[in-house]
């Protein structure tokens, strides 16, 4: 029943030689792999105004698109750096495979962690945002925003789990169907504009006492719209999910993401500034420029909702491409748990993307579903990234040299400044905001992951055998064993437990019993004698009812006895009971003493399932 569910939820499972037909080609990547930076539109020019208006009341669109100017200008450098970060590690990993490789073990890390925590936070705004569309056009709904940015989470995390072909179809149209709408609202809002039918209102903007130079107030300004920028470094890090020729279709569509950027982010922009939208805490800018253009409660009003609801859900897409990827590429290398390198039944790395539904809804609730507190933790995290990809990419061009080196050097170390310098800025003008948070999040992170890798060395290190020479030694010094067999009354369970210990051979066999009464266990004994058997019986006394403490104690002290070589067996008979509703009425007593005898090294714990 549960097999069929899942089927019918997530799809039958997929042979490995299915694995070329679920890659992406060029149209499907684009909203893949896309999403996330053009569903920055969305918020990115809201949060510059956000922080201009306060303190410069109208004046703010004077500074607003030379600002937005700037941050796509950024774009195009960052777009020429990944381009070569693409051409230079065809298998993925992104900032962290550049940085690790050559840079060190710590940058890579570093650079890791600030890529997952960019990912996570990337669904969770993306379904913040998604849920502020929803109730810009619902205001009823308001209350319920963290239940809907919870709930578009889910739907993404559902079709990811279909499998990557899947997931490209089911949510790649609506990003054509977004970009089309938008470019629709500019040139409707545009022409409106130019035609006079439509005059801005005169708004009295109450502003704030400014405690900043209007120098500090331009870079607060452009460390916010710098969320446009983040998913950037998706296509890099996702390049094996390309189809062939891979580099080449992973290039076209960074082409592609950024020329769709530039257009929809500058036009929408623009058009706010034409428009004069301020922003408010009941609707985004862009339903209130959509109100403006077409009318709200006009047809075009509600699509640009709904358009721009299904594009912020997408962008949390970009995470669900990219970084289940990246942390496979992390747990391959020991720095993750390794049931993260493992593909689901539908060739995704579905235990990723389940790990990214579990730490983005968490942080969905914990921040009420608000975008505006989460937008803070953001840009710094993924300029963390930037800037150690780029100083990385410097250092791979000067160390392989090759076909025009040092003009790809050149391009690299220029990325390097920029984003430098837009990172210190963004700490600065961010830190007190959350950025603060983000930087310590990135350190944790590190130090988990350095005990990780630490743990598989360790135990890597306890397998190791160094030869087939010493396994033959161990082999050939193995002694014969004794079995302790625990017993509490003589049953069906027991005798079939008993029969595979005398199957194995064991020349020293041990019937143990505990009980609260002494004329029991005796009756107990007399049973066991009776049957004729090669082994011995013994039996302890406990008032307390602490049986399974008295047996440990007991396998303790018969450890402590054994000679060089020899081992010791626990072998035990377990109920397996097949109906679910009637597990919870039985104690699963086994099970826990199994788990108290797996901690002893030279201890053997052994299992018979019995069932019923």
């Amino acid at each position: 029943m549960i097999k069929k569910l899942k089927h019918l939820l997530i799809g039958t499972p997929l042979a490995d030689s299915e694995l070329g037909n679920e890659k992406f080609n060029i149209f499907w990547g684009i909203p893949v792999f896309a999403s996330d930076a053009i569903s920055s539109v969305s918020y990115a020019g809201e949060e510059i105004l956000l922080v201009l208006i306060p303190v410069l009341g109208m004046l703010s669109y004077q500074f607003f698109l030379p600002i937005v100017a700037a941050i796509i200008g950024l774009l195009v450098i960052l777009i020429f750096c990944y381009r070569q970060t693409i051409a230079a590690y065809p298998q993925g990993g992104g900032a962290y495979i550049v940085a690790h490789e050559n840079l060190g073990q710590t940058p890579g890390l570093v650079a890791g962690g600030a890529l997952i925590i960019g990912y996570v936070l990337t669904v969770a705004v993306s379904a913040c945002a998604g849920a502020a569309a929803i109730t810009s056009a619902f205001p009823q709904l308001l209350k319920y925003k963290a239940l809907l940015a919870f709930a578009i989470i889910s739907l993404l995390t559902w079709g990811n789990l279909r499998g990557l072909r899947e997931s490209s179809v089911m949510f790649g149209v609506p990003t054509y169907i977004f970009i089309l709408t938008m470019i629709t609202l500019i040139v409707t809002g545009l022409i409106k504009y130019a035609l006079g039918l439509y005059t801005p209102e005169q708004q009295v903007v109450a502003v704030q006492q400014a405690e900043d130079t209007l120098m500090f107030v331009m870079l607060r300004a452009f460390a916010s719209g710098c969320t446009a920028l983040t998913g950037v470094e998706a296509v890099s890090n996702g390049v094996p999910n390309f189809k062939e020729p891979t580099v080449k279709n992973a290039k076209t569509v960074l082409y592609a993401m950024a020329g769709f950027v530039a257009l929809v982010f500058f036009g929408v922009s623009a058009l706010i500034n034409l428009y004069q939208i301020q922003p408010n805490s009941e609707a985004t800018a862009v339903s209130q420029l959509a109100g403006a253009v077409f009318g709200r409660g006009s047809a075009m009003f509600f699509v640009v909702q709904i358009m721009t609801v299904i594009i912020l859900a997408l962008a949390a897409n970009t995470a669900y491409a990219g970084m289940p990827l990246l942390t496979a590429l992390m747990a391959k290398d020991g720095f993750l748990p390794r049931r993260l390198v493992t593909r689901g039944a539908r060739l995704n790395f579905s235990n990723g993307i389940l790990f990214l539904f579990a730490s983005s809804s968490i942080l969905v609730f914990a921040f009420n579903g608000d975008q505006h507190l989460l937008l803070p933790l953001y840009a710094s995290g993924v300029f963390i990234s930037f800037l150690l990809n780029q100083y990385g990419m410097v250092v791979h061009w000067i160390r392989e040299k090759g076909n025009g080196w040092k003009i790809k050097a050149i391009i690299n170390g220029f990325g390097t400044v920029v984003t430098g310098i837009t990172l210190v800025v963004i700490v600065i003008v961010k830190f007190l905001s959350g950025a603060w948070v983000t930087l310590i999040c990135i350190i944790a992170l590190v130090y988990m992951m350095r005990k990780i890798r630490k743990h598989y060395v360790t135990v890597a290190e306890d397998l190791r055998i160094e030869s087939t020479q010493k396994a033959k030694e161990v082999i050939r010094n193995v002694a014969s064993g004794k079995v302790i067999l625990p017993i509490q009354s003589l049953n069906r369970s027991f005798l079939k437990t008993l029969n595979c210990a005398l199957g194995c051979g064991f020349t020293e066999v041990e019937i143990y019993h505990i009980s609260d009464n002494k004329e029991r266990a005796e009756a107990l004994k007399a049973s066991i004698g009776e049957l004729g058997l090669n082994a011995v019986f013994h039996y302890d006394i406990t008032p307390y009812r602490n049986m399974n403490e008295v047996l440990l104690k007991h396998v303790e002290e018969e450890a402590d006895k054994l000679g060089p070589n020899r081992s010791l067996v626990i072998m035990m008979g377990m109920l397996v009971v097949t109906k679910q509703l009637e597990k919870p009425l039985h104690n699963q007593t086994t099970q826990r003493l199994m788990k108290e005898l797996e901690t002893y090294q030279n201890v053997s714990v052994f299992t018979v399932p019995y069932l019923i």
